[in-house]
């Protein structure tokens, strides 16, 4: 009897655990070492990405973008984003605002075969719904480019 009840507990206590890292996969500890992108400064206040951004490819991702914008399984990008500084006369990376995260998963089919996951600048999952935040634009703007708006000459510096 005790066992059957420690056994029901364990379930218990890791189910929500299990859960939450089905919908926000943990960021990847080693992305800062990943190929990093040149800069990318967007100074249009009324876009989404206003501000600068780095894009980190992992080796697969970047056989990707050599390969045309054609990924393979399990290709995993990530875009940390920053607020512009104010006050500096050419735009300076302020403080981080968020971190998304793209890695190829065919059991994605409402978004492509991506799955999208975002973070607030500490790294915690926020929440977001990446077929109605991320997936919408990826399908217009990128289509044609397995969905990934980024392209090889994100790379060259």
């Amino acid at each position: 009897m005790n066992r059957i009840v420690a056994i029901t507990l364990m379930l218990v206590i890791s189910l929500p655990a299990a859960l939450g890292a089905a919908s926000s996969p943990s960021l990847p500890k080693s992305y800062h070492s990943w190929q990093k992108s040149a800069r990318k400064v967007v100074t249009d206040k009324s876009s989404l990405f206003y501000g600068i951004h780095y894009i980190y490819a992992d080796k697969k991702a970047m056989n990707g973008y050599r390969a045309g914008n054609r990924f393979a399984e399990g290709s995993s990008i990530i875009i940390e984003h920053f607020n512009i500084k104010e006050g500096s006369g050419s735009p300076a990376e302020g403080s981080k605002n968020m971190i998304v995260l793209m890695r190829k998963d065919k059991r994605m089919k409402t978004t492509g075969g991506w799955l999208f996951a975002g973070y607030g600048a500490d790294g915690a999952p926020s929440g977001l719904d990446p077929v109605s935040t991320c997936f919408g634009c990826h399908q217009k703007d990128a289509a044609q480019r397995d969905y990934v708006i980024s392209t090889i000459s994100d790379f060259k510096k």
